[in-house]
């Protein structure tokens, strides 16, 4: 699904999220906090568009992904950053290799959260840390009401208008309202051996930044 959607990826969402998704990227970049020397993994890195500013702090950043085309994608664009291909379920690197690991708005796209979680903090050294960033639950009602029906009722004819393949947002869609709450999402990162687990809303609730320890 996400191979067809490659070339226009980023685009899209910078359209459907009405711009929203850079800041949302940012935060993630403050949270990681990542400096010189540090060693990110950044899954679901998509066209490697989440992974550059890692590099430009300075730290050694893989950008990893299930989705062949959207690293193809990444690469002819940025051929000097480093692109993995792997599965969020087998991760392929050894234990304890990163500082810090982060996924944006992947892991509601993984069949199995808890074993991604795991694998996560599998590869992270002790005392290191995740950010997991992705769609939540708006905490106001009102707010909330509104948003989903811009989900289902708008989100489709603007994918269909600016992405190569639009079916694949309506299942974005689908997944978004089936995702857990930001407290649903803090217990799965808890049963998978993360601590000290908090997180900040944005945008209302819309996303929801969560950051753990190893």
């Amino acid at each position: 699904m996400f191979d067809a959607v490659a070339d226009r990826y980023d685009l899209t969402n910078d359209v459907l999220s009405m711009g929203q998704d850079r800041m949302w990227r940012r935060a993630v970049v403050r949270s990681v906090a990542a400096g010189p020397g540090d060693r990110v993994l950044d899954l679901a890195a998509g066209t490697g568009t989440s992974s550059q500013p890692f590099r430009q702090a300075g730290a050694d950043v893989v950008a990893c992904d299930f989705s062949l085309g959207m690293l193809r994608a990444g690469k002819r664009h940025d051929p000097s950053l480093w692109f993995v291909a792997g599965d969020a379920l087998r991760l392929p690197f050894a234990d304890a290799t990163f500082d810090a690991v982060t996924i944006s708005f992947g892991l509601r796209n993984v069949h199995d959260t808890e074993a991604a979680l795991r694998e996560l903090h599998r590869v992270t050294r002790p005392g290191g840390r995740v950010v997991v960033c992705e769609f939540s639950h708006p905490v106001w009602a009102p707010f909330r009401t509104v948003y989903v029906e811009y989900l289902m009722r708008a989100l489709p004819p603007v994918a269909r208008a600016v992405s190569s393949s639009p079916d694949a947002y309506v299942y974005l869609a689908d997944s978004i309202r089936a995702w857990p709450d930001q407290a649903g999402l803090a217990v799965r990162m808890a049963a998978a051996g993360w601590t000290s687990i908090r997180w900040r809303n944005l945008t209302g609730g819309i996303v929801a930044l969560h950051h753990a320890v190893r």
